[in-house]
């Protein structure tokens, strides 16, 4: 099922979006254009085998004038403030070969002055942006003349060019050693509000990593899994390593089940911080994701959100995509959290719709048009696009 939806944002938002094909309008509803079976929470009788899930996709990156419209806007401004993620700073680079390939794992580093600021790295598209001051609201007082950039090391010979100005397009000689390996972390919320949908979302994982590994059968799979609840619950965060024998992972994810939770907000910031900085990612495999699925958010304290920020840097750092998948329960700030998540590490927003008729309501989402799919036809879809 791929069926076309367009999901309008709050009734009282009313923004113009017309440099990403996104038309101009009022946004003041939404229509279901996909069948749905089964009960609510039920799915198809009971039945929770793979492939009932709806979901959509996102990609701020790509619609970069609907983003601005929505975070200029006074209603989601805020958000912000509130999670400490100011993405307006953006610099775009696209690094290629003598022969205009692009090139993978190409480290672009940014410098202040001289001064190391941050570092990314190219996917296989070869592209990747950086965010001046991610972390500060810094908007008005960025002097781009002050920075330079390096790729591999070797120092950029051209100014730095701001988003609004274009994308910074490099051709260097390729001396990047790529590993064919895709690496797939799975960071899965299990309390007991995630209950609706486990058991569905744990059928869809385990499809999707067979399915991964039936079609790209001349790459090296690797996998990992983290499950977490929250402070005071029988565990906060549980794991299984990455390894290349993709049993181990589905037996570690067939064996979880929801339990927990309490208040609202979850140990999100400490499965995260597992997944990006304890997991032994290679510093060269072509493909590097982690899907985040919840529905809730970290709890709002101050040296959370600087831990948080700090793992998200590191996932830039490393070349790895947080690809967030929100299901139900979630709210407009834990929805602008992970996509902030999503622009940060250079990746894109998932979120879990009610076309499937499965779990509790969810959330409508401040975007465009996007495809209603099964969810575990998405990830595949996302992995692939990623490992081509």
């Amino acid at each position: 099922m791929k069926l076309t939806k367009f999901l309008f944002c709050s009734f009282f938002l009313i923004i113009s979006c017309t440099a990403d094909g996104v038309e101009e309008g009022s946004f003041s509803g939404s229509d279901s254009a996909a069948d749905t079976s089964g009960d609510s929470g039920q799915g198809n009788s009971g039945d929770a085998s793979p492939g009932q899930i709806t979901a959509g996709e996102w990609n701020d990156l790509d619609t970069w004038s609907f983003w601005l419209d929505i975070v200029n806007n006074e209603t989601y401004s805020q958000t912000e403030t509130y999670w400490g993620f100011f993405t307006k700073n953006r610099l775009a680079f696209e690094v290629k070969d003598a022969i205009g390939s692009p090139i993978n794992g190409a480290l672009v580093t940014l410098f202040r002055n001289g001064v190391y600021v941050t570092e990314t790295k190219t996917d296989n598209f070869g592209k990747t942006n950086i965010f001046i001051d991610l972390n500060q609201n810094t908007e008005n007082l960025i002097d781009y003349s002050l920075y330079a950039y390096s790729i591999n090391s070797e120092s950029a010979t051209t100014a730095v060019v701001p988003f609004f100005e274009g994308v910074n397009q490099i051709q260097i000689e390729n001396m990047n050693t790529i590993d064919n390996k895709i690496e797939l972390s799975f960071i899965v919320d299990a309390t007991g509000s995630m209950g609706d949908e486990l058991e569905f979302l744990k059928n869809d994982l385990q499809d999707v990593i067979s399915r991964v590994q039936t079609e790209n059968q001349d790459s090296q799979i690797l996998t990992s899994s983290v499950f977490y609840r929250d402070h005071g619950d029988d565990y906060v965060v549980k794991h299984s390593d990455f390894t290349s024998n993709t049993d181990t992972t589905l037996q570690f994810i067939e064996e979880q089940f929801a339990d927990g939770g309490g208040d609202f907000p979850e140990a999100v910031d400490a499965a995260i911080s597992k997944s990006i900085n304890t997991l032994q990612w290679s510093s060269n495999a072509k493909t590097k994701i982690a899907f985040l699925l919840l529905d809730a958010p970290p709890h709002h304290e101050s040296q959370i959100i600087s831990d948080m920020h700090q793992t998200i840097v590191n996932a830039a750092a490393q070349g790895i995509k947080i690809i967030p998948i929100t299901a139900s329960g979630i709210d407009k700030q834990t929805e602008f959290l992970m996509r902030y998540f999503a622009i940060s590490t250079n990746s894109t927003y998932v979120f879990i719709t009610d076309d499937s008729g499965i779990g509790n309501d969810h959330l409508e989402p401040t975007v465009g048009d996007f495809q209603v799919e099964f969810l575990n036809d998405l990830m595949v879809r996302l992995i692939n696009k990623y490992a081509q």
